[in-house]
């Protein structure tokens, strides 16, 4: 499920778990029924306060996303697939629309925009992590200007 998360990220760390639950539900990955890891374990593994994760758990359940069963765990709920991959859909064309249009208003062209996507899509990478050297060395690119 959630492998590591980015102390250094603008995103907050209880932002950043409660995501990656919504992204493994959406993708299919996470199931209703699904027991997650319990608090101390993930807290262990991910190396961050074990009140980061009860906080993350609880707002997932604020949700509707998570149910506890006192003595026995966190679960996904039913019927929840369908909602989380609609909802990260839509965070996600937001997040894009608004980079495009800072790409634009940046001055980028269309061209440069579509060659960030794809090298983006190409990279083996998973959210909060750094961005790839790759990436970063098309931003060194000089801006070449159509006469």
């Amino acid at each position: 499920m959630i492998q590591s998360i980015d102390i250094h990220s603008s995103v907050a760390v209880y932002v950043q778990i409660e995501n990656h639950v919504q992204f493994a539900i959406a993708s299919g990955r996470l199931k209703p029924g699904d027991k997650l890891p319990s608090v101390r374990e993930l807290s262990e593994r991910l190396g961050v306060n074990p009140n980061t994760i009860a906080k993350a758990y609880r707002d997932l359940e604020v949700m509707g996303l998570l149910y506890t069963r006192r003595g026995m765990g966190v679960f996904i709920d039913k019927d929840v697939e369908a909602k989380c991959g609609q909802d990260c859909r839509k965070r996600i064309i937001g997040r894009l629309f608004e980079v495009v249009a800072e790409a634009k208003a940046a001055g980028m062209s269309r061209k440069e925009v579509l060659t960030i996507v794809e090298a983006s899509i190409a990279v083996d990478a998973t959210p909060y992590g750094e961005t790839p050297s790759s990436l970063i060395a098309l931003a060194k690119q000089p801006k070449k200007t159509s006469k």
